[in-house]
C-alpha cells in the first residue's frame, strides 16, 4: 500500500479512494498554519455568528471609528446591549477603544475580520430558472 505524502502516520492505515484529493485537502487546513491559526479563525467565525454582533461588526467596519451611542442608533441595539458585544469583541483583539476627549470611539483592528466583513452584502436576486 502506497503511503500518501502529506497523511499523518496515526491515518496511515485508513484506505483512501483518491489519495490527491486526500492530500489537496490536508494542504488546505495546514495551509491556516496550525491548531492555533484553527482556533483564531474559529474565534472570527464565531463572532460572525450571532445576528446583533455581525451587526454591530458591519457598522463598525463601515463606519467606525464610532461612538457607543452613535453604534446602538445606528443599528437599532440598545446602548446596554452594545456595550457588552464592544466588550466581547475587545476581549478578542477584534475591536479597540480610542478615548477622544469624554467620548469613546470604537474601530474594527483585525484586518482579516474585515476581509470577512467585506465578503457580507445583499444575495444576488435568483435569476429565472435557478434552483433554491
Amino acid at each position: 500500500m502506497a503511503r500518501m505524502h502529506l497523511l499523518p502516520a496515526d491515518r496511515a492505515h485508513r484506505k483512501a479512494i483518491d489519495d490527491h484529493t486526500v492530500c489537496a485537502a490536508i494542504e488546505g487546513i495546514e495551509g491556516v498554519g496550525g491548531p492555533d491559526a484553527l482556533d483564531a479563525w474559529a474565534e472570527r467565525f464565531s463572532l460572525l455568528s450571532e445576528p446583533h454582533r455581525l451587526t454591530v461588526l458591519l457598522a463598525l467596519h463601515h463606519a467606525g471609528p464610532i461612538a457607543v451611542t452613535d453604534l446602538a442608533t445606528a443599528t437599532g441595539i440598545s446602548d446596554t446591549a452594545v456595550s457588552q458585544i464592544l466588550r466581547l469583541l475587545r476581549v478578542s483583539g477584534s475591536a479597540a477603544a480610542e478615548k477622544d476627549g469624554r467620548i469613546v470611539r470604537y474601530r474594527l483592528t483585525d484586518p482579516l475580520l474585515a476581509t470577512l466583513l467585506d465578503g457580507v452584502h445583499a444575495p444576488a436576486t435568483p435569476s429565472a430558472g435557478a434552483v433554491e
